[in-house]
This record gives C-alpha cells, sequence and structure tokens, in this order.
C-alpha cells in the first residue's frame, strides 16, 4: 500500500501544473465536504446506532450537522489521485486504518517522495493538512510510567512499558518541540502517563518556554506527585494546570485508581489556586454505575472555587474494557447536572479549537464542561497532535497511524527532514473519526501509552 502511495505521488509531482486544474474540476465534482463515501457511510452508521440508544433511553436526540454548514475545501492534485485510486482511509480510526504501530510511514521513503515536490511549499505548511486545519496544540507524553492504575487508562494486569533506551531523551523532546513551534505550534501540554514522574520536568519546562514563539504551557496530571514541584514549575512558565480527579469519595478513589492518595490531589489542587494559575481544570471520566451519581457534587465545588469541572464522556481504549452501556452521554450528563441545578446552568460562549460544551451558573466562582467525543465529536475544529513518549507522532487520538520522529533522529534525519516527515503524518490526517462504535471495534494503544 505504502509503494502504491508513493507511485501515486510521485506520478502527481511530474503532472503538477495539470494535476491542480483537474483537482479543481474533481474537487467540484465529486468532494463538495469533507467526507468520502465511506465516511458517509460510517457517519450513517454511526447515526443509526445513536438514534437507537436515544430511542431506548427516552432523550433528546441532539441536531446533527446539516451537509449545507460543512465546511468545503480544494484538494489538492496529491490528495484527488489519491482518492481516485483508493477509497480507503476516510476516517481516522475506520476498519481499513492498521492497527500496527510499526507499519506507518517510513521516514526514508516519506523523505524520498516528497522532495520530487516543492519541499519549501511543505515545510512552511507542515501542520495544515488537506483539510486545512493548523495545528496549533502539541501535547508531548514525557513518560509512560504513571503512580495510579486508573480503570480507563491502564489494564488491571498492567502493561508493557517501552524500555528506557526507546524513550525520546530531553534533548530530542527540545529539539522536536522547537521544530513543532517553528512552523506553528503556540501551546504545548505534558502529558503522560504521570509527566511528574520525570526527574528533569522543572528544567524542561524552563527550556520549552525559552522557544521564540511558544506562548503557554500546561500539564495534565493526577497531581498526587505535583505539590511539591507546582511553585517551581510555575517559576519555570507553567501557566495552564488540568487535574484528573474521577472522584470526591477517599474510598472510591481507591477503588478506580487502585492505589491511596485523594487527599494529596485535593491540596494541590487548592495550592494551584492559591498560587493563581487560570485556568485550573478538573477532568472527570464519567462512568454509569461508578461515578455517574457524583456530578452534582463535582458541580458545586465551582460554588467557591474559580475551577472548571470538565465531565468526558468515556472513551474506549487498549485494556479499558469500554462497553456502550458504561459511557453516560453528553446529554445525560446535561440532564443530571439540570436536575441538580434546575435555574442555574447557562451556556457560554465556546471559544475556537474548544473541544468543550461550556457553561456556568451565576453567581458560582467556576465553570463546568462537557467533552463529547463519543456523541458529538469536534474532528472539524482540530488543531492537536500528540508526541508519545517513545518518539512516535500521533495525528489522531482515536487513529492506529504513527510515525516514528525518534527513529528519524537517530537514523540521522536532518531538521528538514524532519519537518518533511511530519507535514507528511499531518496530511495523512483524515476528516473524523469513525464514530464510537467503530472506535470501540478497533485496536488502540492503551491511554498510558498514548499519553493523556
Amino acid at each position: 500500500m505504502l509503494a502504491r502511495s508513493a507511485s501515486v505521488l510521485e506520478k502527481c509531482a511530474e503532472l503538477h501544473v495539470s494535476c491542480r486544474t483537474y483537482a479543481a474540476a474533481a474537487a467540484a465534482a465529486c468532494l463538495r465536504t469533507a467526507e468520502t463515501e465511506e465516511q458517509s457511510q460510517l457517519s450513517a452508521a454511526h447515526e443509526r446506532r445513536l438514534q437507537e440508544m436515544y430511542r431506548a433511553t427516552g432523550e433528546a436526540q441532539p441536531m446533527m450537522q446539516q451537509a449545507s454548514e460543512r465546511k468545503t475545501y480544494l484538494p489538492s492534485a496529491a490528495e484527488v489521485a489519491d482518492r481516485l485510486s483508493s477509497s480507503k482511509g476516510a476516517s481516522c480510526s475506520s476498519a481499513n486504518s492498521t492497527t500496527d504501530n510499526n507499519t506507518g510511514i517510513d521516514w526514508r521513503e516519506a523523505v524520498a517522495v516528497l522532495q520530487a515536490q516543492d519541499r519549501q511549499r511543505l515545510q512552511q505548511n507542515m501542520l495544515t493538512d488537506t483539510f486545512r486545519r493548523q495545528h496549533t496544540y502539541l501535547r508531548i507524553s514525557l513518560t509512560e510510567k504513571c503512580n495510579l492504575r486508573c480503570m480507563y487508562c491502564m489494564p488491571e494486569e498492567g502493561t508493557d512499558l517501552t524500555p528506557k533506551d526507546d524513550l525520546l531523551t530531553t534533548a530530542e523532546i527540545l529539539r522536536l518541540s522547537r521544530l513543532f513551534v517553528e512552523g506553528g505550534v503556540n501551546k504545548i501540554r505534558l502529558t503522560g502517563g504521570e509527566p511528574t514522574l520525570r526527574r528533569d520536568i522543572v528544567d524542561l519546562t524552563g527550556q520549552l518556554n525559552a522557544l521564540p514563539g511558544l506562548q503557554a504551557i500546561g500539564i495534565t496530571t493526577n497531581g498526587i506527585a505535583l505539590k511539591r514541584k507546582l511553585s517551581d514549575l510555575q517559576a519555570q512558565g507553567l501557566s495552564l494546570l488540568n487535574l484528573s480527579l474521577d472522584t470526591l469519595q477517599p474510598d472510591r478513589f481507591e477503588q478506580m485508581t487502585r492505589r491511596r492518595g485523594h487527599e494529596r490531589v485535593l491540596e494541590t489542587l487548592d495550592l494551584a489556586l492559591s498560587l493563581g494559575l487560570d485556568p485550573v481544570k478538573v477532568n472527570v471520566v464519567v462512568m454509569r454505575g461508578i461515578n455517574d451519581d457524583e456530578m452534582g457534587d463535582f458541580v458545586e465545588l465551582t460554588r467557591h472555587k474559580a475551577i472548571n469541572v470538565r465531565f468526558i464522556e468515556y472513551m474506549p481504549f487498549d485494556g479499558n474494557v469500554w462497553a456502550e452501556p458504561k459511557m453516560v452521554t453528553y446529554r445525560q450528563m446535561l440532564d443530571a447536572v439540570q436536575q441538580r441545578f434546575p435555574n442555574g446552568l447557562q451556556r457560554m460562549q465556546d471559544p475556537r479549537h474548544e473541544v468543550a460544551k461550556n457553561f456556568h451558573i451565576p453567581g458560582f466562582k467556576g465553570s463546568v464542561s462537557f467533552i463529547t467525543s463519543m456523541t458529538q465529536a469536534f474532528c472539524g475544529d482540530c488543531n492537536r497532535l500528540r508526541l508519545m513518549a517513545d518518539g512516535n507522532l500521533k495525528v489522531c487520538l482515536f487513529g492506529a497511524n504513527e510515525v516514528s520522529l525518534r527513529d528519524a533522529m537517530r537514523q540521522g534525519a536532518s531538521d528538514d527532514d524532519l519537518r518533511v516527515i511530519i507535514s507528511a503524518a499531518v496530511d495523512r490526517k483524515k476528516a473524523a473519526h469513525a464514530g464510537m462504535f467503530e472506535i470501540a471495534k478497533n485496536k488502540n494503544r492503551a491511554m498510558v501509552h498514548i499519553g493523556g
């Protein structure tokens, strides 16, 4: 498949001028929206399943996006040729996607193919995909290790971790971060595993903060080991904090994480507020029959604390035993909160690239949000890329396709080579993921490997 794609790209490079005219005609005739025929079929199947689910639960079905509202675009000649030669790969997590993490782009082949094209143009637009989405947000996983064993993140029996020598070094992280920032990234979030377990995280944060053009550095953490490092991290440039906390009950915390430490997380939350970090977000993965009865209590936290509580739909990853009945949908979560606060929840204006639907209650210091990755995806405005601890670049959370930037660096790739590889990977990002029922069937890495 890779050889065939390379051949198609090479031919398009040779016929670039004529293909550009052909691309416009093909786009006008066949590609009116960002969906291919396969994506339309997957979306229809996804919609049918959602309708069945809504009928079964008796909840109101959300309005689906009208075709006239979808963003139109003019694809490149290479994209038109690729789509005409194969209808596969309509979505990041389609059944046709590879599930083998080692079968992604080989960097030498990618560079060889793309050298025939306008290399300067590719480098200048390396973070803009074929759907005109500009990627300005990079999530970097610093480690696969974690001091908790959350049921939705890590299999109960544990998981094999990448050997230390195969993880990115600090110098490699900084090199790649520089290239991404030069390419347009203005926000970096440090994730894991548990990022605070990386010994040099404070120094690394300071070196990232020195990159010209970087506007914000955040961290997503369970908070267990953060308290003693938080002041130093803030001094080095950390400005955004997401705390993962799925219950306000200490005994339930031990059941869900298989570890102790609930009190330390709450102490870290209070310290963050006292230090003036803004925003401070609390991520709550809601699971039916496990913690969905605490949603009102989490909202109550926002009465006196200037925090943003974010309720997240339960998502399937390798080893977390996802099942549809365990998932509480956005509409169900919203109804539960409205029942507890019947006269208060008001919709807020969402900023561009926002993944959450934001609300607030008048008189409360904080806010409440819902992340609806499963029932109402936000792929059309996605600006995120993920650099995993092993050096693989993942352009979609739910997609199996990855490319190793670590291997390329260690085998002598120049900065220009890396820019071309990154550009090629971004160009492979699809219009949307395939919908929650397709995602659940496909193999993906455990969340501890991907990075939260």
